[in-house]
């Protein structure tokens, strides 16, 4: 599979760069820099003017690639989501048994992340967090109805789609095939932030994982 995958080219919808990141040198920097920035002082607090200053280059070079933050983070997410749903494409393919293939599927967009040698660019482990700690904040705006028309949530949404339509081969007479599937996504990102800082708000830990109640919580709910 790591073959496959380091083939593959993970993409993003257009509208959400000026200039594609990963169509230079100094593209790259900035997405890696970026996620680093991010990780160490928060999404708030995160400027490209602090950011060209840790690489080295002006503002204007990185507004160049992208119109502000937030069409940033919502690049960060969608890659995020891409590299998630090329593993959830490639670890359940050939996988005949229904309900051994949702099993799988859970644990892949629940699982904590270890890094992907693959994109160098990229500290996957990093950008997870982000996702688990910022990524409501790509779509809770004002804007999200228009950029929603626009496409910039299409990744985000096709995997929810991928993982709704298992659900579905595996009980087509269940009615809430996109609530399970979208509380599942959306759901791990909560649970493992109150994991680790709110402990007292989750029964998830390090042996009781997210991927193990929310596995749990599908199949007793598809009996």
């Amino acid at each position: 599979m790591e073959k496959l995958l380091s083939t593959f080219k993970i993409t993003v919808p257009e509208k959400i760069f000026i200039k594609d990141p990963e169509s230079s040198t100094l593209g790259k920097k900035i997405v890696s820099h970026g996620i680093d920035l991010i990780d160490d002082i928060g999404f708030e607090a995160f400027t490209f003017k602090k950011l060209g200053n840790k690489i080295g280059s002006n503002e204007s070079s990185i507004y160049r690639y992208f119109e502000s933050k937030h069409k940033f983070l919502l690049y960060l997410s969608s890659w995020y989501w891409a590299w998630i749903e090329y593993q959830l494409v490639f670890e359940t393919h050939n996988v005949q048994d229904k309900e051994d293939k949702l099993m799988r599927a859970i644990t892949i967009v629940t699982r904590s992340i270890k890094e992907d040698t693959n994109y160098s660019h990229i500290n996957e482990v990093l950008l997870s967090k982000i996702i688990i700690n910022e990524n409501s904040k790509s779509f809770l705006t004002k804007e999200v109805d228009q950029e929603n028309k626009e496409g910039y949530f299409q990744v985000y949404k096709r995997l929810t789609h991928r993982l709704r339509d298992i659900i579905n081969d595996l009980k087509p007479s269940y009615l809430h095939a996109s609530s399970l599937a979208s509380t599942i996504i959306d759901g791990s990102l909560h649970q493992h932030f109150l994991k680790d800082h709110f402990a007292s708000m989750t029964n998830c830990d390090n042996s009781n994982t997210p991927t193990d109640f929310f596995i749990n919580l599908a199949i007793k709910t598809l009996k």
